[in-house]
């Protein structure tokens, strides 16, 4: 239950990308925006809703297997990361197209949240929004080549998802390995998160919305933002592959950090 709810959580991410994609596309990037803030909010959101979950493995673990039975759960729980930001990949397509007509209906909602959901649910849009299910397709990587990949900004990115993928994991796993200062060590899952959360905004984002700004004032072209948001989200599955590597590394890091402070 615990993964699946993870795997919600990196398809929402993941997603998080196309509305800027959708924004440009329909050339109503503030609108889109608003929605890019709700959809990251919520990620966000149930991010910090899985620490009482993932939290009560750590209690639910046997005296005398501790250690290997917690990490054998979280690496299912970074596995899961993992799955759900291959399947935000493979629906970009179709998540593009829908936000595309979604950003189009909340400017004629004004803005209005609740209007847009409500007009969105009923039967009628929703058979319409079925309509733009697109089967995952190599011809939407046309264009594309390894050289338009930035190394320096993918390999940024790989960091950064790996680093937030563990950050909760890996200072649970922490207070086991320094039961003394298990608060302390748990405690500090907001602060690796909160770093993480901050290099995103600072390194990745503003690159995003100053191609898509490009596209909207015609100084780019939208496949140059399609390239970017494609490369950003397969950094991001990396990342994911990363964790695995670092998170009993950075376990070790986080029982080190609460033995200096202490």
């Amino acid at each position: 239950m615990i993964a699946l709810f993870i795997l919600i959580i990196h398809s929402i991410e993941t997603l998080a990308y196309a509305v800027r994609l959708s924004g440009a596309r329909v050339r109503l990037l503030a609108s889109a925006l608003s929605l890019f803030n709700i959809m990251v909010m919520v990620s966000r959101l149930a991010n910090m809703m899985q620490q009482p979950f993932t939290g009560s493995l750590v209690d639910a673990a046997p005296a005398d297997n501790a250690l290997a039975f917690v990490e054998n759960q979280y690496r299912v729980i970074i596995g899961a990361a993992s799955v759900g930001t291959l399947l935000g990949i493979l629906l970009l397509p179709t998540f593009v197209a829908i936000f595309s007509r979604g950003i189009i209906h909340l400017a004629e909602e004004r803005g209005s949240i609740p209007a847009l959901l409500k007009k969105g649910l009923t039967f009628d849009y929703v058979r319409r929004g079925i309509k733009h299910i697109h089967k995952p397709s190599f011809t939407y990587l046309k264009g594309m080549g390894l050289r338009d990949i930035p190394v320096k900004l993918f390999v940024i990115n790989i960091l950064i998802t790996a680093i937030y993928t563990i950050g909760v994991l890996s200072a649970l796993y922490a207070a086991l390995l320094v039961p003394d200062l298990s608060s302390t060590a748990a405690m500090a899952s907001g602060l690796i998160n909160g770093m993480a959360t901050i290099l995103l905004i600072i390194f990745i984002d503003p690159k995003i919305s100053i191609l898509a700004d490009d596209v909207i004032n015609k100084r780019g072209s939208y496949i140059d933002l399609k390239k970017a948001s494609v490369m950003m989200i397969t950094s991001r599955f990396l990342g994911t592959i990363l964790a695995q590597v670092l998170f009993i590394p950075g376990a070790h890091y986080v029982a080190w950090f609460a033995k200096l402070i202490n």
